[in-house]
């Protein structure tokens, strides 16, 4: 096998070089655009999922909130095996089938509307079916992406791929509105599904390969001991460990308020789909903000510190639950706008921590562990702010469930990141790194 677009690799005082030959990294472009595009089209379907629920199915609040936790609930089914068999796979061939699987699974669903075969247990087994391949897709992006870009280029890529994501996913939040206005809920769900024709396209012209895996009869149980591995390296290390406890206290929290959201803006505040999208694109822009924030004041500051102030920042939320037609609309973008900075200027600086922190061999694994914790508190936070809104109602959800977002931030003072300036690009120990041999 040949090997082209390997990761460009430049110095540390010249970054605007370093940033035109980032660009010109071929695989890291197609990668670039096919995440761009995937984000764009799970924007769409955010806004336009609970649409349909809603407005065609006439779902319950908790039957919404049972929604969006469908789509997660793969990661705390099979997140911890995901990773293990990603290690062993090429990263790539797996990122392709699961774009493959979402494309035929999101073209389901308006299909089934003109069949007359939709129904909210129809959503929710195909929402389970998506959660499953995103989470091979999201668990094998992780583990190419070192591949493709040198150490020194990490910071850069994730800043932009991130900055890009939130771009998207304002024009996302923003067309999705008034697609379900022009075309139907159901009808807007094609949308996503021709960008994962995008996305399969911009990973199928990734031109790297990996070195082939040799041919192994693995023992009985060496897939427990791989899961197991990934697990110790995870929680056996106060940053990771730190890192993956604080994102899965933030995302129930976030997932209770925002798996509710929509009927809180229908039924609550009244608006149209339209004025949605409109609110959430202009709310979004503090993504993009984030993204580009995070690497110049992370290079001011320190990582570390810069770590502990984006996170704070999403606790503006709390505006949220105020929010009423009118003029009182300034308080949800205020609220919106702070979530998007602060999460993905914290998402950029973690995902390239754990990127250059873990091994390579057994970053699939890592990830896929932190993100068991990360992503299986998100069903349970789906599934709290649909019983809260169903039984107190959609406002005092909201504010039970943001509260607890800076509960969730002050984990991060208590731990070991608070008392360094910058996060460490390797463990403390060869030890740390070490792999325990499969059993």
């Amino acid at each position: 096998m040949t090997t082209s677009d390997a990761p460009v690799r430049t110095t540390p005082h010249n970054r605007d070089r370093r940033r035109s030959l980032l660009l010109r990294n071929r695989d890291f472009r197609s990668l670039w655009t096919g995440t761009a595009t995937g984000k764009y089209g799970a924007s769409v379907t955010s806004v336009a999922l609970p649409l349909v629920a809603v407005t065609m199915l006439h779902a319950s609040t908790l039957q919404v909130g049972l929604l969006t936790g469908a789509t997660w609930l793969p990661w705390l089914l099979i997140g911890l095996p995901a990773g293990a068999w990603v290690d062993r796979l090429a990263r790539r061939s797996v990122m392709l089938v699961a774009d493959a699987a979402c494309l035929a699974l999101y073209a389901s669903i308006p299909l089934a509307a003109w069949l007359g075969l939709l129904s909210i247990g129809y959503l929710l087994v195909t929402a389970v079916l998506i959660g499953t391949a995103t989470v091979f897709f999201q668990t094998a992006y992780t583990a190419l992406l070192p591949l493709l870009l040198a150490p020194e280029d990490q910071a850069e890529g994730n800043s932009k791929l991130h900055g890009s994501e939130s771009a998207a996913q304002l024009a996302g939040y923003g067309s999705g509105g008034f697609l379900v206005q022009a075309m139907g809920a159901a009808n807007g769900l094609f949308i996503n599904a021709a960008t994962f024709a995008v996305s399969f396209t911009c990973v199928l012209r990734i031109r790297h390969r990996e070195p082939a895996k040799p041919s192994v009869v693995r023992p009985r149980g060496a897939l427990l001991g791989e899961i197991r591995e990934g697990l110790r390296l995870t929680f056996g290390d106060s940053y990771l460990r730190t890192l993956a406890v604080n994102g899965s206290a933030a995302n129930l929290a976030l997932i209770a308020y925002q798996s509710i959201l929509v009927v809180f803006l229908v039924r609550e505040v009244h608006l149209t789909p339209g004025t949605i999208g409109a609110l959430m694109t202009t709310s979004g822009i503090g993504g993009i903000a984030g993204a580009f924030a995070a690497r110049r004041l992370a290079a001011r500051i320190g990582t570390a510190r810069a770590l502990l102030v984006f996170e704070m920042i999403p606790s503006l939320a709390l505006l949220i639950p105020l929010t009423e037609k009118g003029a009182a609309l300034i308080l949800f973008v205020i609220g919106y706008t702070a979530v998007s900075f602060g999460v993905v200027a914290g998402n950029v600086i973690s995902s390239t921590f754990r990127q250059q922190y873990c091994p390579a061999d057994v970053l699939g694994r890592t990830s896929a562990s932190a993100s068991f914790l990360n992503y299986g508190t998100i069903p349970l936070g789906a599934f709290l702010g649909g019983l809260l809104g169903e039984t107190l109602g959609t406002r005092p959800a909201l504010w039970i469930a943001i509260a607890a977002l800076p509960a969730a931030s002050s984990l991060l003072f208590f731990s070991p990141i608070r008392r360094h300036r910058d996060l460490p690009t390797r463990p403390a120990t060869a030890a740390a790194r070490t792999p325990e041999p499969a059993v």
